[in-house]
């Protein structure tokens, strides 16, 4: 009796010792879910206004802040009143967060930032910009370079309205202009134009 009491506590003690806890999953190092492929559209009175685009989507979700990262690109297409293509930015890598507590929201794009006005004829290019829905503005503190048929520009922090239809450089530095163009240049909006091209 004794010796299979020995036997039975052996046993227990040899199965506890060679049972490891578990590590704790930080679960908000996990996305919550998970898009391939993603389109979104939004409209306003049959208008089209706005269309996004991202090979990936991951979205985070923890007690404070929840977010979605768009680390295979990222690319955002912006309408006009009348439902014209007016605006293209694109970038390598995006992030947009939601904060709870207070209801902000952040848009930031990293890497290879194009903005093109496509009505306008104007290119932008820079490292990170944001996007600040809530007042309808894009900004960067960063280098920026713009291309326009006036000329050229570049410098150090930029603000625009989300259109990119007034862009502000704020330290510009060895930018240039165009004081002669040809006046009979004929501009086409590809992008918008429907019908046939004219003649040459």
């Amino acid at each position: 009796m004794i010796a299979t009491a020995s036997a039975v506590a052996f046993v227990v003690y040899s199965c506890k010792s060679k049972i490891q806890q578990a590590d704790d999953i930080d679960l908000s190092a996990y996305p919550v879910q998970v898009v391939n492929d993603m389109f979104v559209v939004q409209s306003e009175n049959g208008l089209l206004q706005m269309r996004m685009e991202a090979d990936l989507m991951e979205r985070y979700q923890n007690d404070s802040v929840s977010y979605e990262i768009f680390p295979e690109g990222f690319a955002v297409y912006g309408y006009n009143e009348e439902g014209l293509l007016e605006t293209e930015i694109t970038s390598d890598n995006a992030r947009h967060e939601k904060f709870d507590k207070n209801d902000v929201e952040t848009w930031a794009a990293f890497g290879n930032v194009v903005v093109k006005n496509v009505i306008n004829k104007e290119r932008m290019e820079t490292d990170t910009l944001y996007w600040d829905r809530k007042n309808e503005k894009i900004y960067t503190d960063c280098y920026v370079k713009m291309f326009s048929p006036k000329g050229f520009m570049q410098g150090y922090g930029m603000e625009s309205d989300q259109r990119a239809r007034n862009s502000i450089i704020f330290n510009p530095f060895d930018s240039y202009g165009f004081v002669v163009q040809d006046s009979t240049e004929v501009s086409v909006d590809s992008v918008n134009f429907i019908g046939p091209f004219p003649k040459k």
